[in-house]
């Protein structure tokens, strides 16, 4: 995937996406000691980055491909994008997904016209039930993170924060299925300058972690984590951009997840969910382990969503 693919895609999705703002609080600065400039995805149609993914995906098929539609399994954000983007083009979207996903993300597919198919909420049954869909109705798979249309769409977020502010040093994503950071780190090499990309997950779902240590994808034997956005697991398409363009992966735990979400909700009075707050805490964890690290130092944050069941707060 090179420079030209990502340009080419960022040009292709615009007519589709918001150009999302990126904001700044002098106060979380002062907390951890840094410059920091949060890329807010969760203002993104959709509420999440993965509308950047899903429709280049969409506006890659040809019109035989369109016409039979698309299926895809997620537990909600990109279940809510892949929808969104199929209407926008007049494309039938079958989304499998897991029967413990949040309401809020069950009630968004439907609102954007995504044909909803539950399961048991495992990586088999979520696979096998979307394989079955595509051969029932010919409807192509696009799968969440591991394919190179989702990858450089989902790229663009960072391309677009380091237009507007190219010295980034760091930028700080979280990690579910790792196509965020994966084109996060493609956006970093090519628009970069030594720009460093981390990645942020909880403890009680580190097989990204993991698989950077052993050089080969891990597996989670639970996930017993609020980031209900973070459970999926590396795949062989971003796994080898991860290992090649990524220097760590910060991990932390539940009660520090829920005090960065506290954190930006009160002082930023911007609504993130589970998953963006991972990263927030990632960077407070490394400043507090690390202050030299990042001190004075001017870094990107991805805020990936913002999709909140308000009627189940871990606050």
């Amino acid at each position: 995937m090179t420079k030209e693919d990502l340009l080419n895609c960022h040009k292709r999705i615009q007519p589709f996406i918001h150009k999302t703002a990126v904001l700044t609080s002098r106060l979380i600065d002062k907390e951890v000691n840094a410059h920091l400039f949060f890329k807010c995805e969760n203002f993104q149609r959709a509420g999440a980055y993965k509308m950047r993914g899903a429709t280049n995906a969409i506006l890659q098929l040809s019109v035989e491909q369109k016409k039979n539609g698309v299926v895809t399994h997620s537990s909600g954000n990109f279940a809510q994008a892949l929808s969104l983007a199929a209407q926008s083009v007049g494309v039938t979207a079958y989304i499998v997904m897991p029967n413990t996903a949040p309401e809020v993300k069950k009630v968004g597919v439907k609102e954007y016209g995504g044909k909803i198919y539950e399961c048991a909420p495992t990586v088999y049954a979520r696979q096998a039930l979307a394989d079955e869909i595509a051969i029932k109705t010919g409807a192509t798979f696009i799968h969440p993170s591991n394919d190179e249309n989702v990858i450089l769409g989902q790229g663009t977020a960072a391309l677009e924060l380091l237009k507007e502010h190219p010295d980034l040093d760091f930028i700080f994503c979280p990690v579910g299925g790792g196509g965020l950071i994966a084109g996060s780190a493609l956006a970093a090499k090519y628009f970069g300058d030594s720009c460093k990309v981390y990645g942020a997950e909880p403890f009680e779902a580190d097989d990204a972690y993991r698989s950077l240590l052993s050089g080969k994808i891990e597996g989670n034997d639970t996930v017993n984590t609020i980031a209900d956005g973070l459970k999926t697991t590396l795949g062989d398409i971003n796994f080898p951009i991860i290992k090649e363009l990524v220097n760590d992966i910060i991990r932390v735990d539940e009660d520090e997840i829920i005090a960065a979400m506290k954190l930006v909700w009160e002082r930023m009075k911007i609504i993130i969910e589970p998953s963006s707050a991972v990263t927030v805490a990632a960077v407070i964890r490394q400043s507090k382990e690390n202050p030299q690290a990042l001190k004075n130092r001017k870094v990107g944050i991805v805020i990936s969503g913002g999709n909140v069941d308000l009627s189940n707060l871990p606050f």
